[in-house]
């Protein structure tokens, strides 16, 4: 094989010097907008009756904005899909402080979302408005959308501080069997620089240690552990995918859609465990690798009222919830199969993740830099599973399915 007559050292060391700065940027932002999030949950957790009737105002304030103006802002996750692989050219900055702001306002008031969103869309935007406005950067083939790969992974990695799973999220979730790794070494260098940032700015890890199980990777029980998370992951992106359709059938005015589902969604989140199933999800987190009190049907609740806050309209992401729900169901499902509590939370904390994203590498390595690497033929045996039990179904709308056969002319 012939070696890429593109390749050359100094366009490389460009790419992976922006890849850097952008990371050092992506972490300190990421930091500071993961600080003040979890400041606000923990505003809004002692004062839950002031902010939640306030939910269905603040669902039309972030809306009209949007609509005023986000212009192309509001595809979202769509937008930095289609520049990630070539086919949009811009990212306009202004989806930066629209997207915090909105998502703080989401988290303040009470809904059920996430924070990797942000994070991810953050990150890929600085990377790509970087990367095109650099007259020289522009003639090297596709720079820009290498660049971007590597600012979603250290918007990941700066939020969550697992550097390999944001690399891995980054190079597979745009298609699903094909690996992005000629973006491999600048969404290294990008993670680890925005998670070093990120880490001595203060943002808080997440990291929990697994007493040892005698239990085999490889036994029936976990078969069965990850034929649930896939189910699970599964049934979360059907619903979530069927709550947006019919919202917007139903209610095609979006200021309308986001003021009256929002004001049921208030209504739910207060008389559905007192704000229990408000916010990031994160309370549930702890009380499930605590070994703490969880519902039979904490999961289920969580998921559902995730899907309402996102069918409508609200900003955030999916991640962190699905972290909850994964929790829950693990401490929910562990008794009837005879797994530790805890170990059962972590690894469908992990591979719900993965069954939702339609993703396999980057949950297993969450999972193992979270709850150790010790753990890791735990992980991959039911993320595996997971994966393979979803129905090949993912929360991103514009991820798509490399063809598992090629044609004569595709394969030269």
């Amino acid at each position: 094989m012939q070696p890429s007559k593109s390749f050359s050292l100094l366009p490389t060391l460009l790419l992976c010097l922006l890849a850097i700065g952008t990371g050092i940027l992506t972490g300190a932002i990421t930091a500071g907008f993961g600080r003040i999030l979890l400041w606000i949950g923990t505003v809004r957790t002692a004062h839950l009756l002031w902010f939640l009737p306030f939910l269905p105002l603040a669902g039309i304030l972030m809306v009209w904005i949007y609509q005023k103006y986000g212009k192309e802002s509001g595809q979202g996750m769509g937008l930095i899909f289609d520049a990630a692989n070539g086919k949009a050219n811009h990212i306009p900055l202004r989806l930066i402080p629209l997207l915090i702001g909105s998502t703080w306002l989401t988290h303040l008031c009470g809904g059920s979302a996430g924070r990797e969103g942000v994070a991810v869309q953050l990150g890929a935007t600085i990377a790509h408005n970087v990367g095109s406005r650099i007259p020289v950067f522009q003639r090297i083939p596709h720079a820009v959308q290498m660049l971007t790969i590597s600012g979603m992974a250290a918007g990941f990695s700066g939020l969550f501080h697992t550097p390999l799973a944001a690399v891995c999220f980054a190079l597979e979730v745009l298609t699903v069997g094909k690996l992005e790794y000629r973006a491999l070494l600048p969404a290294g260098l990008s993670a680890v620089s925005a998670y070093l940032v990120s880490i001595a700015l203060g943002l808080e890890t997440f990291q929990v240690t697994l007493s040892k199980t005698t239990l085999s990777p490889f036994s029936f029980q976990m078969l069965l552990l990850g034929v649930a998370a896939g189910l699970t992951g599964g049934i979360f992106t059907y619903l979530l995918w069927l709550g947006k359709q019919q919202a917007a059938k139903w209610l095609p005015n979006p200021l309308v859609r986001i003021g009256i589902c929002g004001v049921v969604l208030a209504f739910l989140l207060c008389i559905c465990g007192n704000g229990r199933y408000a916010g990031l999800g994160t309370n549930l987190i702890s009380l499930a690798c605590n070994g703490e009190m969880v519902y039979c049907f904490d999961f289920l609740c969580k998921l559902l009222l995730t899907v309402l806050t996102l069918s409508i309209g609200f900003q955030g992401g999916e991640v962190t919830p699905l972290f909850s729900i994964g929790a829950c169901l693990g401490v929910v499902l562990a008794p009837f199969l005879g797994i530790p509590t805890v170990l059962a939370a972590a690894l469908c904390y992990a591979a719900v993740f993965g069954s939702a994203s339609n993703t396999l590498l980057a949950p297993i390595c969450i999972g193992t830099e979270v709850f150790g690497f010790s753990y890791f033929p735990y992980f991959a045996v039911v993320c595996t599973i997971a994966r393979l039990c979803n129905g090949n179904q993912s929360i991103y709308g514009k991820q798509t399915t490399f063809p598992l056969f090629l044609t004569r002319k595709e394969r030269t």
